[in-house]
């Protein structure tokens, strides 16, 4: 059975650091592209953060050079490390993994990628 679980998240003041987890079971986030997502009330949900299979790791503009998202491959987790953060960071935030076989992020749209979990929240107050 595929379950994707997120958690971590938080209400923290701006400048604080948060650390995201995603736990997956009934697939390997190592065999997929894997994406951390957000959604803001009102607005779509977006790409944040990706890595391949081979660690390579892509980022939105927004959260490049505060963000790092890993995987620890032995334990099927994704990571996103948070820090820097600024009240426009609030969001439901999910991982997923790439609905195209293989490791490599040929796409970075919401709508490529499957196995979402719940989300967990992250509030960043002024």
């Amino acid at each position: 059975q595929v379950q994707t679980v997120e958690s971590g998240g938080g209400s923290v003041q701006a400048g604080g650091s948060l650390r995201l987890s995603c736990a997956a079971s009934g697939y390997t986030i190592s065999d997929h592209c894997m994406g951390w997502f957000r959604q803001a009330p009102g607005k779509e949900r977006e790409g944040v953060a990706f890595i391949t299979s081979y660690d390579s790791t892509g980022y939105a503009g927004s959260v490049r050079g505060r963000f790092t998202i890993s995987q620890d491959n032995a334990k099927n987790i994704l990571y996103l490390e948070m820090n820097s953060l600024k009240p426009e960071d609030t969001a439901l935030y999910y991982c997923a993994a790439a609905r195209r076989p293989g490791g490599i992020c040929y796409s970075f749209s919401p709508a490529d990628f499957g196995y979402w979990g719940q989300g967990t929240q992250v509030t960043v107050s002024s």
